[in-house]
């Protein structure tokens, strides 16, 4: 347990001295190109949980607001590069629930990137808090609709609980059967080796720093590969994670692929994901993105999720349906989402009712 607290202000001091770095650099060098970028996506939530409707405006977390900026060619080096970007803690949508409205807050734990990377042809290391090499592993998508529906399925509803058969709220929440086993960001330490024919691999450690209570060690390594032909278009990712908790050492492996037909714009996503010794899920997509508007693209999708055991005895299914219309000249997308969900307890200990929600607002980028 001593080393864990060594080790974690350890990665908080190099957080606080690559934060400085940036302070120092991107106003003394005018070689560095500084650029600033955000967005904003609120949504208009409505969940049914089979008795009543909560109804909120929220913010997206499919992708929520944000700001950032990068600097690159720090202290005039090539690749030697910061990108700083941060969550604006408006209420979210993964967080509201039936007896819970979140504030507008803000506070450590919405950093979402303080990260110093140097990059060559021998590849590239990254160090602070950023991704580690099994973010995104999940969720490779070319469907244009990750706005309102992909295989992070949590995002929109999570923390919405079930109700039983005679209408009573239970403890169960959305996010405790419907994961996707996605990578986390952390304070980190990473390396991505070359590019070669589309193939890429990369290995992480880190540790929680920006929440109390987590003395856990992670581990991942990746491969990904980006590519495809001159009529599709083809990403995917493989990924395991280990965690080094006081408790032992836990492991799962996510992945997933997805497809673009570039003159068509048809389209298709997979995922599947399991931890050891516990739940696993399966994730399906198809969807067509079309310009029939002169406005921009309009993509559709309709998506199918299924888990197992990440509650023993209990199985997870959700259907969903997603539209998303860009503006291009404004910046901005448009969207509806819909969704169903279905929890069945296998041995019958409880029945829950079904539920469903949707999602309709806007993000605008900067």
């Amino acid at each position: 347990m001593k080393v864990r607290r060594i080790n974690r202000i350890g990665t908080k001091a190099a957080l606080a001295g690559v934060a400085g770095l940036l302070a120092t650099t991107a106003a003394a060098q005018e070689s560095a190109a500084v650029d600033f970028y955000g967005q904003i996506n609120p949504t208009f939530l409505s969940f049914d949980d089979g008795v009543s409707s909560t109804d909120i405006l929220t913010d997206n977390d499919h992708s929520n607001t944000r700001i950032g900026m990068w600097a690159r060619g720090i202290l005039g080096v090539e690749g030697l590069d910061f990108n700083f970007e941060t969550a604006l803690g408006l209420p979210s949508s993964s967080a509201t629930s039936q007896t819970n409205t979140p504030d507008w807050t803000w506070d450590e734990t919405k950093l979402r990137k303080v990260d110093l990377s140097y990059g060559g042809s021998w590849g590239k290391v990254y160090v602070g808090q950023g991704s580690m090499a099994t973010d995104g592993a999940s969720q490779k998508d070319m469907s244009g609709t990750t706005l309102v529906n992909y295989s992070a399925i949590p995002d929109s509803a999570g923390s919405f609980m079930f109700r039983n058969a005679a209408g009573v709220l239970t403890t169960r929440q959305v996010k405790d059967n419907f994961k996707d086993l996605d990578g986390a960001r952390r304070a980190r330490l990473r390396y991505d080796t070359p590019e070669f024919s589309g193939f890429k691999l990369s290995a992480a450690i880190g540790e929680e720093v920006l929440a109390t209570g987590n003395d856990n060690t992670y581990y991942d390594i990746a491969a990904t590969y980006s590519g495809g032909s001159d009529a599709v278009a083809v990403s995917a990712a493989l990924g395991t994670a280990w965690t080094d908790a006081t408790t032992g050492t836990s492991r799962q492996t996510t992945g997933s692929v997805a497809v673009l037909h570039k003159d068509s714009g048809l389209n298709g996503a997979f995922s599947a994901g399991a931890v050891d010794g516990g739940g696993d899920y399966l994730y399906a997509k198809v969807g067509v993105i079309r310009n029939w508007l002169s406005v921009g693209s309009t993509a559709v999708s309709v998506d199918y999720y299924e888990s197992s055991d990440f509650v023993v005895g209990e199985r997870g299914d959700a259907v969903g349906f997603g539209i998303v219309q860009k503006f291009d000249k404004q910046n901005i997308e448009a969207y509806f989402g819909y969704r169903t969900y279905s929890l069945t307890d296998t041995t019958g200990a409880v029945a829950y009712r079904d539920a469903e929600h949707y999602m309709l607002g806007a993000r605008f980028r900067f």
